[in-house]
């Protein structure tokens, strides 16, 4: 450097501006350079790739308080062959019931699931070919070549959006979780996903429904798949991601080996340099079985030198662990008390910490099977039973004194030991068979460590049937109450009775010769007494006293002149609560007919026939498609619908025959629309035998 720009005391001023004329120049050339550089390392990748990535829009099932819910998300991936697999991560994927992708090209394509591994996070999927071409493919690379400073590119739809790429750097090649992070773990479906992931931590910006997308290097290979960011970035290396995927394509499933050992990097303190530290052993486990203690320090496993002096090394040691030969006996040798101790240990296949979640509707529950993991984290006795992840207030177990609550664990029904889900839902079956109504019957069930009986009235109740109003003479208007602020401002301080706010009816009824804002003082030359809010229903009141069709004689003043106006009563409308419902168990909605209170109350337009929507199931078919309460539904798959027993017929013909797609038409106050549903038609018995 000049030594006049190293002092800072620049003794001629035109130095110090030709140097810094020089210093832009060449800090222009040095940014100039990388930039042409990486826009052309960009564009090579981008054009290698661009073409097999892929949005992914999910239709999934999530459950909460007891219920099933449908939701809708959005990820990336990229496609590895030509057949149309899709690699993207599991917490996109995962239980999927629709799958719909699009690709570069803004084709839409259907999906289906191949299979999944909450553990590396990684799901596989594949495109459903309708013409059989190939589809254009992206490879993976090699993710153990990246060194920090190597450039990547972060290709994916953000939040939803069309494809885009991002640049940056390799900031670490074994990233993990950092400890004040959920006490370093990230966890799906009950699986630490950092305890075999390290990930390539990276500056390349990423957005929510990044996820799934690839990371790619400058060659344009695959060399991690975006999985996460806080504050940089992470991506699972690609070849951690390439021997999951092998397996999900060629089973469906991953299989992994296990001994049951807790470990940790080797304590700072011991002075050992070699080995990792086992600080628990899983009871009933394989190496509970050969003989492994707390506190040895295991050195060697399967003729191979086991280190882990940082926790960055245990992903490492716990991917060896995974890879070994399943039921296959190793041999091991520990550090214990200062002398070396050999173990041989027979692995066994590892168990999914948490089994599915699935909705029985008869109880008003959500519930799971007991995994192993389950039952030793619960401390439970075995794993016959079920253990509860959510229960519907309103409900059959929610309703029971005392209810069942979250985490309890449910052990028998009647007289019999439930075994596992299926098993329940074959005794929820023989219970409910032959009765219309709800069957009481004895559950005992675990909390905790106490055991608790309970009445639940299992199935479903039907709703009550809407009561019948007697009909009743009707005066055809609304109206307000005069109050004496009112009748004071309007120049009638002592007058009571009501204002007219609005008239319904046609002329053969007499109601048009009301007009809105006519004050009503008498009927039939009674004064009506109606002065104060409250006083509402005074005048209803009075004519129902009346016989429908009777003629009354109204003492009105209109424009401040007083006359008499003669009109015939009518018959009290149904109210909306009496009419009858239907709900669609498929899409799970209810409607009924359209009601007066609707068209009086500008809801619906008068003369509007269809079948009125009372209400949507959250996380539903209907409510996936946007459809609301209040719309009124017109049409079903082309199919005109009058009312509610026009649309029930249709839905149950629907039901029957199971359409890949359902097209609402309906009306939403002054707008039409078409709503579009692509249902998944699994029952849940269905589902249950697929998991």
């Amino acid at each position: 450097m000049h030594p006049v720009l190293r002092s800072g005391v620049t003794r001629d001023p035109r130095l110090t501006l030709a140097v810094s004329l020089a210093g832009l120049l060449v800090c222009a050339a040095c940014v100039s350079a990388p930039a042409d550089e990486i826009k052309q390392q960009m564009t090579a990748a981008v054009t290698a790739v661009r073409p097999a990535l892929v949005r992914i829009h999910v239709v999934s099932v999530d459950y909460r308080q007891g219920r099933e819910l449908k939701m809708e998300s959005f990820g990336s991936g990229v496609i590895i062959s030509p057949e149309g697999y899709v690699v993207t991560n599991h917490h996109v994927a995962s239980d999927a019931e629709r799958i719909v992708c699009t690709l570069a090209d803004k084709t839409l394509v259907d999906a289906k699931l191949v299979g999944t591994d909450p553990m590396a996070d990684i799901a596989v999927i594949k495109l459903i070919s309708s013409d059989g071409k190939p589809f254009p493919s992206a490879h993976f690379g090699d993710s153990d070549k990246l060194t920090v400073g190597d450039t990547v590119f972060a290709m994916g739809c953000p939040l939803a959006l069309s494809q885009s790429v991002t640049a940056g750097m390799v900031s670490n090649t074994e990233m993990i979780m950092p400890d004040y992070f959920s006490m370093g773990e990230f966890t799906l479906e009950g699986e630490d996903v950092g305890s075999i992931v390290r990930w390539i931590g990276h500056d390349a910006l990423i957005r929510p429904g990044n996820s799934g997308g690839p990371l790619v290097n400058r060659g344009g290979e695959i060399v991690g798949i975006n999985e996460i960011s806080f504050g940089l970035s992470g991506a699972i290396p690609s070849n951690l991601a390439k021997v999951v995927v092998s397996q999900l394509i060629d089973t469906g499933k991953v299989t992994r080996s296990w001994l049951g050992l807790e470990v940790q990097p080797v304590l700072e303190s011991s002075g050992v340099e070699n080995g990792i530290l086992v600080s628990g052993v899983l009871d009933d486990s394989p190496a509970a079985e050969a003989g492994f203690r707390s506190g040895d320090i295991l050195t060697s496993l399967a003729g191979h030198p086991v280190t882990a002096k940082f926790r960055e090394e245990v992903p490492i040691f716990n991917q060896f662990v995974a890879d070994l030969p399943v039921g296959k006996p190793v041999e091991a040798q520990v550090l214990r008390d200062g002398e070396m101790v050999k173990i041989s240990v027979t692995t066994a296949e590892r168990e999914k910490a948490k089994d599915k979640r699935h909705e029985l509707r008869d109880w008003g529950i959500t519930a799971t099977n007991i995994t192993y993991v389950m039952e030793k984290e619960m401390q439970l006795p075995g794993q016959d039973g079920v253990v509860v992840t959510g229960v519907l207030p309103s409900g059959p177990s929610g309703a029971a004194k005392p209810s069942l609550e979250d985490e309890d664990v449910m052990l028998r029904v009647g007289d019999q030991i439930v075994k596992d889900i299926a098993h329940l839902r074959e005794i929820t079956r023989k219970l409910t068979e032959s009765s219309d109504e709800p069957v009481p019957v004895i559950v005992q069930f675990l909390r905790k460590k106490k055991h608790y009986a309970t009445v639940v009235k299992v199935g479903k109740k039907e709703a009550a049937k809407p009561g019948s109003q007697l009909t009743k003479a009707w005066l055809p208007v609304d109206m307000q109450v005069l109050t004496r602020e009112l009748a004071q401002a309007l120049g009638i301080p002592d007058a009571t009775g009501v204002r007219v706010t609005q008239v319904h009816g046609n002329s053969d009824n007499g109601a048009s010769r009301l007009q809105v804002g006519d004050l009503i003082l008498k009927l039939d030359g009674e004064t009506i007494p109606a002065e104060q809010i409250g006083d509402e229903e005074v005048l209803p009141s009075l004519v129902r006293q009346y016989d429908i069709g009777a003629e009354v004689k109204l003492g009105i003043i209109r424009d401040g002149q007083p006359m008499d106006v003669t009109v015939k009563l009518r018959p009290s409308p149904k109210p909306k609560r009496d009419y009858p419902k239907y709900e669609d168990d498929n899409f799970e909605f209810t409607v009924r007919d359209i009601a007066f209170d609707d068209m009086a109350a500008g809801d619906v337009e008068e003369g509007q026939t269809g079948a009125y929507v009372d209400g949507v199931s959250e996380g539903s078919w209907a409510a996936l498609a946007k459809m609301r309460s209040g719309d009124v539904i017109t049409e079903v798959n082309g199919a005109k619908v009058s009312g509610m027993a026009e649309l029930k017929q249709a839905m149950t013909r629907i039901g029957e025959a199971k359409p890949d797609v359902v097209v609402f038409k309906v009306i939403r106050g002054i707008h039409t629309m078409y709503l579009e549903v692509e249902p998944a038609w699994i029952d849940a018995e269905s589902r249950s035998a697929q998991l």
